[in-house]
């Protein structure tokens, strides 16, 4: 596709995304120009020489010089000096839309409150060893842009709201939103504003993968766009679900096929296999052989601080979930492992709080109820979570992680799981989700085997 080279490219904030678009257009010729309001933001030191930069605060002169914005996701289109530059009629995408432009590979889409990540790598892996030139990133690992490098014949993207916000029309080979609960309200508004922002990943899709346990996640698309589903019952023919033996064992299955029990997968839990049946949908939309998914799934082991299996102590479990950054995260990992261990009556402990980002935590109570023995509150929003599940089960208070688990281990014995899910960010006592998951495995790892 030809580019044209035009007037100015403002860049407006740095970081991971902003550093590779402000490369990528440079390498193409354009006049670039960048913008952050930080004094030294992220990735200064790997912009090219020749392009303009200005620090510190967010220059409205420069973004009201320029033909295009690429706004980083880090930075919301409301902001006032977006806002102005819109006002003046400048456009403002983001690195997502100069990969479509950029390119006619086809594009695998998945966007979701949770599981992004998981189904992004999965999906990648299933078409690396089905013999596909594939490149994975986005919000996941590497910034889009720079997949071009590998010159690949399939892209796959996690792509995040943010990031949808300044798409337009990805004319994705096929796209998923898996599942929809509350998140980012602090930016978007309200559920509908997040809804809709999600939704913009299917603007010129070719195929559509839904999920039909969550009707949100559901399009309005033309009639003729083939879509399939994937859902956590018996499926119709040609559709994605679960089949039961009498003796419970549990099947992946494509209508009333059996394709995979649910026990030869290294990843548990029913949102797990959720997340196995929409790969499986992803890679049939672009013709991945089913027995190699089969036999990536079966070697498929998870996502560090994606209920992440630690360490097993005086029998009880500890799992790090600490990007369960969400209530509808934090809920799929109780449910999920909660369901597991009670069949040999195990009970979790949960570590929850931090950051809220204004959700509601109510939707916890009855998963909390039901498989929770112990709930240990950590961080900023600890007053505001026990209020919402106030009478659920036994609450305590920590002043550290270490504090958190030390109190999680005296509330737990074997066949028990601890859990870390905070339902939170992380950064007022965190670095980052990673450095908190980092965190709680050291935690874990110090503990000693009770010697009595």
């Amino acid at each position: 596709m030809l580019i044209q080279r035009g007037g100015l490219k403002v860049v407006a904030g740095l970081g991971i995304s902003g550093v590779s678009a402000v490369n990528f257009l440079h390498e193409q010729g354009y006049q670039v120009a960048v913008t952050d309001s930080r004094e030294t933001p992220p990735g200064y030191d790997q912009i090219p020489a020749g392009v303009k930069t200005s620090f510190g605060k967010l220059d409205s002169e420069l973004l009201q010089q320029a033909e295009e914005i690429i706004l980083s996701p880090g930075l919301a289109p409301q902001l006032p000096e977006i806002q102005q530059a819109i006002e003046q009629g400048i456009a403002v995408v983001g690195d997502i839309q100069l990969l479509r432009r950029a390119t006619e590979v086809p594009i695998i889409a998945i966007t979701g409150s949770n599981a992004k990540s998981t189904v992004t790598t999965l999906v990648g892996l299933m078409a690396q060893d089905a013999g596909k030139k594939v490149a994975v990133g986005g919000n996941l690992g590497r910034p889009a842009l720079d997949l071009l490098k590998d010159q690949p014949e399939l892209i796959v993207l996690e792509l995040s709201s943010f990031q949808l916000e300044t798409t337009s029309h990805l004319n994705a080979e096929v796209a998923v939103v898996l599942n929809m609960s509350e998140d980012h309200l602090d930016r978007h508004g309200n559920m509908l504003g997040y809804h809709k922002a999600k939704h913009r990943i299917f603007q010129g899709v070719k195929k559509v993968v839904y999920n039909r346990d969550d009707n949100l996640s559901r399009p309005l698309v033309p009639d003729v766009t083939p879509m399939q589903s994937f859902g956590l019952n018996a499926p119709d023919l040609n559709q994605y679900g679960v089949l039961r033996d009498a003796d419970g064992t549990m099947w992946l299955a494509r209508g009333r096929e059996r394709l995979l029990k649910t026990s030869e997968m290294y990843i548990q839990g029913m949102h797990n296999v959720a997340n196995a049946l929409a790969c499986l949908a992803l890679g049939e939309a672009v013709g991945l052989p089913m027995q190699s998914m089969l036999d990536t799934l079966k070697t498929f082991k998870g996502l560090e601080h994606r209920c992440e299996y630690v360490k097993t102590v005086d029998g009880v479990r500890y799992y790090n979930d600490s990007k369960g950054t969400n209530v509808g995260a934090t809920l799929a990992a109780i449910d999920g492992l909660g369901a597991a261990i009670e069949v040999k009556k195990g009970k979790l402990a949960l570590i929850l709080g931090g950051q809220g980002k204004g959700q509601d935590f109510k939707p916890l109570r009855d998963a909390i109820h039901k498989y929770v023995k112990s709930v240990i509150l950590i961080g900023e929003d600890a007053a505001v979570i026990e209020q919402a599940i106030q009478g659920t089960t036994i609450i305590q208070h920590a002043n550290s992680l270490k504090h958190a688990v030390d109190l999680a281990q005296q509330a737990t014995h074997a066949e028990d799981v601890v859990l870390l899910s905070p339902a939170c960010a992380s950064f007022d006592m965190f670095k980052s989700y990673n450095d908190r998951g980092h965190q709680f495995v050291a935690c874990v790892n110090a503990l000693n085997e009770n010697k009595n």
